[in-house]
């Protein structure tokens, strides 16, 4: 079939096989050409098969010729209808993964739920024996909580008032006021439940208690802070109070893996273009205006930049880790200099519609957009009769 983008707000209803397959080719030989990363040789990604999560698999597997073992929950193709574009990412990750030799095996299913849980305890008593690092890179916008039963549902609003500012349509490109109404406190609540610690608790927990854990083990969350123009609706508002708990439960994983000498670390990252990011009000207008200065300076960094080195330069450097006062990885560092934000927040005033694609970088944000979806990409030729018909060589 000929694949072609299908747009529906900040969602692409197709995904590109080829194109999937190119974009972590791309991403491989980067890590490549980055030279070796010891220290790790068995590693669990949860949340494994797009952005950051697909980054770490990458980087573990092709930076240090790690096993991997890639949890994510992701639709397989039908006839005529194409799969998500993490199916088509983990295929083409499986295929060279093999092709170079690497163990790499894939769970589809819900990570939060007891069974996936235990299918990943199962494979990896089986095959690896233990894990050196365990990535959780959720981003699931429900969860269907494995004791109650109960689906919540996460929220992206302000807390306490009404959250006015503006924002860009990535595809138009046109700049407008967004206004979003308050949560409540059951808002709140389900946020934190969703996007919270606890499930990353609950999966350091079972693989400690089947003694999965190699001693000195490292597990890495992802959260993000931002600067004071997003803050309202993102650090200061549900998804916020979500990442708080978060930085908190990284203190108590660490203290219950004393056992092993473990550690339990959040990595702040760098806004990104991604299809969680991609719907939130106002963050697309600051990563095209953030993307314009960072490329200036020379200090822009996608996905698989970050990750690589985040491994090369704070987890694996054979030091201690640095962290910030409040315990965290700072790799967020760049975007996070004072005279990028200084930039970004002169900017911002003066944006509108007509400017935006002088002072901003919308070109740049709707090639990452397409990007995440297998399209875009020059070395493809998307005029070609395409096979959605792609397998994931782990899943049966």
């Amino acid at each position: 079939m000929i694949i072609e983008p299908r747009m529906r707000g900040f969602i692409c209803l197709t995904a590109h096989p080829k194109g999937c397959e190119q974009g972590v080719k791309n991403q491989i030989d980067y890590i490549k050409s980055k030279g070796k990363i010891e220290g790790l040789k068995r590693v669990l990604v949860i949340g494994a098969s797009t952005g950051f999560g697909l980054a770490s698999r990458i980087t573990s597997a092709f930076g240090s010729d790690a096993a991997t073992i890639g949890v994510f929950f992701e639709k397989p193709p039908t006839e005529g209808k194409t799969a998500s574009p993490g199916w088509y990412n983990s295929a083409a990750f499986e295929n060279e993964a093999t092709k170079a030799g690497l163990y790499a095996k894939s769970i589809n299913g819900d990570a939060f739920s007891n069974d996936v849980k235990q299918q990943t305890i199962d494979m990896i008593k089986a095959d690896l024996g233990q894990i050196d690092l365990v990535i959780y890179s959720l981003a699931s916008p429900v969860r269907m909580h494995p004791t109650t039963g109960v689906l919540h549902r996460s929220v992206l609003k302000p807390i306490g008032q009404k959250f006015t500012n503006k924002t860009v349509d990535f595809h138009s490109g046109n700049v407008t006021e967004v206004s979003i109404e308050p949560a409540n406190e059951d808002d709140i609540e389900n946020t934190v439940v969703v996007m919270g610690g606890e499930d990353w608790a609950m999966w350091m927990k079972a693989l400690n208690e089947a003694n999965l854990l190699a001693n000195g083990a490292k597990t890495v969350a992802y959260s993000y802070i931002g600067p004071s123009l997003t803050e309202a609706v993102y650090r200061k508002g549900t998804i916020g109070r979500a990442k708080d708990h978060l930085e908190a439960t990284a203190f108590e994983i660490t203290d219950s893996l004393k056992n092993i000498g473990g550690n339990a670390y959040v990595s702040v990252n760098k806004a990104l273009v991604t299809q969680a990011s991609s719907a939130i009000p106002v963050i697309p207008l600051y990563i095209s205006l953030l993307y314009k200065i960072m490329k200036k300076e020379g200090i822009h960094e996608g996905c698989i930049e970050q990750i690589q080195r985040l491994y090369k330069d704070r987890l694996f450097t054979g030091n201690s880790i640095p962290t910030d006062e409040k315990g965290r990885i700072r790799i967020d560092d760049w975007e996070m200099r004072d005279d990028v934000q200084e930039k970004i927040a002169a900017l911002w005033i003066q944006a509108t519609t007509e400017n935006l694609s002088e002072i901003g970088d919308l070109p740049g944000y709707r090639n990452d957009f397409h990007n995440l979806f297998g399209f875009g990409f020059k070395e493809v030729d998307y005029t070609a009769d395409t096979n959605e018909m792609v397998n994931v060589s782990s899943i049966k």
